[in-house]
């Protein structure tokens, strides 16, 4: 079975617009993480970005949120599109699934709730892609969040950005760029089931 190239897919798209802007709702998971993904995606969409993060809880949610929007102001490169903060979505969302090692099916169900959230929101806002911060992770599995963006997409009647940003050495970009904007950087998923498996 051929491994798919999920960064030449997004290239070959982006460059198909023939130099033409399009608009691009763009899930984010925190600042670093969407630095160096902004970096990539700026001179080819209008950039929102969907902080919808119901895995995180109060405080750190918080503290992501606020270095999202600062980064987003400093830079330029995006703005912030509103969205609700209820963590009860997720557990209900990983109900039976809490043990789960970190990677395995309670992280499936996250991906699932946050993008199939992301293109909701991508289609009431019109944008003509939606896309996630999640693949420039090492830990983060990209065939599985791709698949997960692709069937999200074909249940909202959005198109799928498909991604890989670890690419071109992405992950490490992101943590140039955190330097450079002096973003806080958490060392763990947001997660409280995270921190203990």
């Amino acid at each position: 079975m051929n491994k798919v190239n999920f960064d030449r897919e997004m290239t070959a798209i982006m460059q198909s617009f023939g130099g033409e802007r399009k608009k691009l709702l763009l899930h984010a998971c925190c600042a670093p993480c969407s630095s160096a993904c902004l970096e990539r995606l700026k001179d080819h969409f209008d950039i929102k970005l969907f902080f919808y993060n119901p895995n995180i809880e109060d405080e750190e949610y918080k503290k992501r949120k606020a270095e999202l929007i600062r980064l987003a102001k400093e830079t330029g490169w995006a703005e912030i599109c509103e969205c609700s903060h209820d963590t009860e979505e997720f557990y209900s969302a990983v109900q039976g699934l809490e043990g789960c090692p970190e990677g395995g099916a309670r992280c499936a169900a996250c991906f699932k709730l946050r993008l199939e959230r992301t293109a909701e929101r991508a289609k009431e806002l019109g944008a003509d892609y939606f896309a996630t911060t999640l693949t420039i992770s090492p830990l983060k599995d990209a065939a599985l969040i791709n698949a997960t963006g692709y069937a999200a997409g074909e249940k909202y009647g959005v198109k799928w950005l498909p991604s890989d940003f670890k690419k071109h050495d992405g992950y490490l970009r992101s943590l140039q760029l955190s330097k450079e904007y002096n973003l806080y950087r958490q060392n763990y998923c947001g997660c409280i089931f995270s921190l203990s498996t």
